[in-house]
């Protein structure tokens, strides 16, 4: 079952990042229903009862198809519309804000619903108006009424959807919105990967005669099906130690892992082609990083937008304030979680399988370093840095985690001592700095 629920969570992430085939879903629904719903309207057009018939198309054959010509022609325009202003929201998003957004945008499900239904209404006019014939010699006149009553239907839906989705993008491109996704999708990467305290500080180290398992493909390590590289340890015999985490950077040919033996022997060369082979299905790479099983995705698409706020050509330190204060939210969280090693143990209870997490001062490093350095200057962004480092050192009672804030406390207050900022402005930074080493030592002032 974790499994199956790892290659869902997988796949899931990888449609949802596509913009094609929830509309491709829906361009095919529409063909099969514009085939079908005419063939049923042959059969019981002449049966209906005339309270229903009453809400239906009652027009001949050249008003049936004026119908859906125009709702095939406008809905195709209105289509375009709705693709170009998808394409300057992700070029406005990406040059100022942070390409890594660009997912926030392309797996937006009001997205995919739009294109989906613009498209499908657009195809099922055009595959009804080929039914609708008019009185020859050789034919009788057909008009499916309830086939054009369901495209008059689908267009009006079309229109509401298109308002509703320039309603939905003016949302969008508000930097607070797209701060709060970045924010809840990291704390459901979270939740997902880090859910309870399993994590294990001892480890097994490696021994001196370990043999090293190299990756098979280059890209961003995306996740890491858990259940396949346990089974092939246990078939082994084998520890497995993989040293890489979701997030990191992979070249084909260089080693990720290490294996050895329980007996103590060097691992065999066919056993380091087995491990090698499953490592390679197991270890999924790609060629951007995801929110499936990273956890310092979330934090770097954050302080991202925060120093894309700070660079000279946005210069926004208020969006970099905006954005310092979710960090700081997914940073409280990250602290009270375990981040030890993963153990992954098999039938009888032993250890086969050792997965490394990013430790506490990575990620506390990741969320100081560059607004810190980019931020020297605006006396703003260090105080939030500095509430910042007051919030993580009350919620977290781990005295190592307690050290690192503490060595990031150390690098703001130095840098609050540049000369180019006023006398006020660095007593008032110092003040702050004085509040987090209360925090840190269990005190918490107004």
């Amino acid at each position: 079952m974790p499994s199956i629920r790892q290659g869902w969570n997988v796949a899931a992430e990888v449609w949802r990042t596509q913009l094609w085939p929830v509309p491709t879903l829906c361009v095919v629904l529409a063909v099969g229903l514009g085939v079908v719903l005419p063939r049923v309207d042959a059969r019981i057009d002449d049966d209906l009862p005339d309270a229903l018939t009453a809400y239906l198309f009652s027009g001949g054959p050249e008003a049936a198809r004026t119908v859906l010509s125009a709702a095939a022609g406008s809905l195709i325009t209105v289509t375009s519309l709705t693709f170009s202003l998808t394409v300057v929201t992700l070029q406005l998003a990406s040059s100022q804000y942070s390409p890594r957004l660009l997912r926030t945008f392309t797996r937006d499900p009001v997205v995919h619903l739009c294109l989906g239904l613009l498209l499908a209404t657009f195809t099922y006019a055009l595959t009804v108006l080929r039914t609708v014939r008019a009185s020859l010699s050789e034919q009788t006149a057909f008009v499916p009424q309830i086939s054009v009553t369901v495209a008059f239907a689908l267009t009006l839906a079309s229109v509401l959807i298109l308002v509703g989705f320039l309603a939905h993008l003016s949302r969008q491109l508000r930097v607070e919105w797209m701060l709060r996704q970045v924010h809840a999708e990291t704390n459901g990467t979270i939740r997902r990967v880090l859910p309870g305290n399993d994590g294990d500080p001892a480890a097994p180290a490696a021994p001196p005669n370990a043999a090293l398992l190299c990756a098979t493909s280059s890209g961003f390590l995306t996740s890491i099906d858990e259940p396949g590289v346990l089974a092939a340890a246990a078939r082994t015999g084998t520890v497995v130690v993989i040293d890489r985490r979701p997030g990191d950077s992979l070249v084909a040919g260089t080693p990720i892992a290490s294996a050895w033996r329980d007996d103590g022997q060097n691992v065999s060369e066919e056993q380091r082609i087995t491990l090698t082979t499953c490592l390679g299905t197991a270890v999924r790479t790609g060629f951007e990083r995801t929110a499936t099983q990273d956890v310092a995705f979330g934090v770097r698409q954050l302080v991202d937008v925060v120093v894309k706020a700070l660079s000279p050509g946005v210069n926004d330190p208020t969006t970099a304030v905006h954005g310092l204060g979710h960090v700081a939210a997914v940073m409280c969280e990250l602290g009270v979680k375990d981040l030890g090693p993963r153990l992954l143990r098999d039938d009888e209870g032993q250890v086969r399988v050792v997965l490394s997490r990013p430790d506490f001062d990575e990620l506390l490093e990741l969320a100081v370093a560059q607004p810190c350095r980019y931020g020297a200057a605006e006396p703003a962004v260090l105080s939030r840095l500095l509430a910042m480092l007051r919030e993580i050192a009350w919620t977290t009672t781990d005295p190592a985690r307690r050290a690192a804030v503490g060595r990031q406390l150390d690098r703001l207050a130095g840098v609050a001592t540049r000369p180019d900022l006023d006398p006020a402005e660095r007593d008032r930074l110092d003040d702050q700095a004085r509040t987090v080493r209360e925090a840190l030592a269990g005190r918490w002032t107004a």
